[in-house]
């Protein structure tokens, strides 16, 4: 594995943990009844998201042509860049419940 390689596989790791840790961030928010709070922490957290996913795009396309496949590092990066996403999905579906119950106990 090439050093540049290593650099983008931690740059994408780095991203996903940013992501998540924003993601729980908002649900926090949410769960506290700070829903517009949450939706900032979201857009911030899509955000960066965007980064790591442009990060990955770079790499792969950069890649395409290669022999051989990618690292065990660069796959398990990917994978974490993955569960950011799924993250934030399913961050903002809780974002919406908790909006839902702050509505109904008033």
């Amino acid at each position: 594995m090439s050093d540049d390689e290593q650099h983008v596989a931690m740059q994408l790791i780095l991203a996903a943990g940013d992501v998540k840790k924003m993601a729980f961030a908002g649900i926090e928010l949410a769960k506290e009844g700070q829903i517009s709070a949450a939706q900032v922490k979201f857009a911030d957290a899509e955000k960066r998201l965007g980064e790591g996913h442009r990060l990955q795009s770079t790499y792969v396309s950069a890649h395409v042509d290669a022999d051989e496949g990618p690292s065990l590092l660069m796959v398990h990066a990917q994978d974490h860049l993955s569960m950011a996403l799924t993250t934030v999905e399913l961050g903002r579906e809780l974002v919406s419940v908790y909006a839902q119950l702050n509505r109904l106990k008033r």
